[in-house]
């Protein structure tokens, strides 16, 4: 009795109050898993004319890490629902670890595609459990928690292009070899979040129980997804030229060095970390919809200005375009579980995973279009994603009927 009632002490501890150290420990992971990936877009440069890649095939090597990611990313989610696997964390990052060595001696497309399908496995087992490790330390503040663990990510992407500028681009390829230290700290790190999970599954299986129930009719739950995938896929689809393809409309455009290319990068991404950071408290305060409004909607007339800015003024814009964008995507996500309560595995598999397969054939079409029409007339038209943004009325006001 006396172990039954501590048990449930610390389970209505953690139940009101968020796991901070969980919580930053999931985003370090969140942090080096993401730079890693980064890692692997920002020395596209680096590979292309030493390899003969056309725009073609580097969109093909993002499709192969974001479609590997994205395929299985739900069906994990899916089976650590019912099966909750703790350890699976470091066992992700080892998949990392072993594609960052491949990139590293990669001579030809074949063996970078390789390179990238594994880092993309890597992702595709961390992001459903990582989510759901960020749900279960969270307390109430859902947002918070969202934005802590999803802004690791968004901070990893940051700053590998400056490590790619620093370590890779002056030296060589062999080079990306070092991004591999940083799995193995992540391994080490993911195992210590691993047993806390592990001691908290309980703990878990109570939540579940007791939030099973949407709180809107199957017709409206299904509709209201449909609406956050479009969503997703317009922030994903127009991510993915900055991603893959901002380091080349700047050299196009203004004539700069590629590791100067590299910095103005850096600017957007961090932008981007310090979004998603603000968007998930903010949508605990005001709710999930009106920050969908405000992240989509707000980045349209900033998005169609920026092809046609100067350089000043290009980073001006790169820089409010990731802070309004990326505070979408805590929100997103949040909004999605309150809608299917009780299935965090699959949400955070299907979403993040759709993001990654977006953004992947974002990236093919993009280059496409770059090797058509050239880079500056595939980011003008890319500049209209954003108007998807308008779908968010169709979205029910979840934070009411929770009240």
């Amino acid at each position: 009795m006396a172990v039954s009632s501590a048990s449930a002490a610390a389970g209505a501890r953690v139940a009101g109050t968020a796991v901070l150290p969980v919580l930053l420990a999931v985003s370090a992971g969140h942090f080096l898993n993401d730079a890693m990936q980064s890692a692997l877009l920002s020395i596209y440069p680096l590979i292309k004319e030493p390899l003969a890649l056309d725009f073609v095939q580097i969109g093909i090597i993002t499709l192969a890490f974001q479609l590997t990611a994205s395929i299985l990313q739900p069906i994990i989610g899916v089976y650590t629902d019912k099966h909750p696997q703790p350890f699976s964390l470091p066992f992700g990052m080892a998949a990392t670890f072993v594609g960052m060595l491949v990139l590293s001696v990669a001579g030809g497309f074949a063996t970078v595609l390789l390179a990238a399908a594994l880092i993309g496995i890597g992702s595709s087992v961390f992001h459903p459990e990582g989510s759901r490790v960020a749900r279960l330390a969270a307390g109430r503040r859902y947002g918070f928690a969202q934005s802590v663990f999803q802004v690791g990510g968004n901070a990893g992407q940051a700053i590998s292009p400056l490590l790619v500028a620093l370590l890779v681009i002056p030296n060589s390829q062999l080079h990306i070899a070092w991004f591999a230290l940083a799995a193995l700290i992540g391994i080490v790190i993911l195992s210590g979040v691993g047993v806390w999970y592990r001691d908290h599954l309980a703990l878990r299986r109570t939540g579940a129980a007791a939030a099973a129930l949407s709180p809107v009719g199957r017709n409206r739950v299904i509709a209201a997804l449909a609406v956050l995938l479009a969503l997703t896929f317009s922030k994903n689809f127009y991510a993915a030229a900055f991603g893959s393809y901002f380091t080349f409309f700047l050299i196009e455009r203004f004539a700069i060095s590629v590791g100067s290319a590299q910095v103005h990068l850096f600017l957007f991404l961090g932008a981007v970390a310090v979004g998603t950071l603000i968007g998930g408290p903010i949508g605990d305060r005001i709710g999930r919809k009106p920050i969908l409004w405000i992240s989509m909607l707000g980045v349209l007339p900033l998005s169609l200005a920026l092809p046609f800015a100067n350089l000043f003024w290009t980073d001006v814009l790169a820089v409010l375009i990731g802070l309004t964008i990326a505070s979408a995507f805590p929100a997103i996500v949040v909004y999605a579980q309150q809608l299917l309560p009780g299935r965090v595995g699959m949400i955070g598999g299907l979403f993040f995973g759709f993001a990654f397969g977006m953004g992947g054939i974002g990236a093919v079409l993009i280059g496409w279009l770059a090797d058509v029409w050239g880079i500056e007339w595939a980011f003008r038209l890319c500049a209209l994603l954003p108007a998807i943004g308008l779908l968010v009325v169709f979205l029910p006001n979840l934070d009411e009927k929770r009240r």
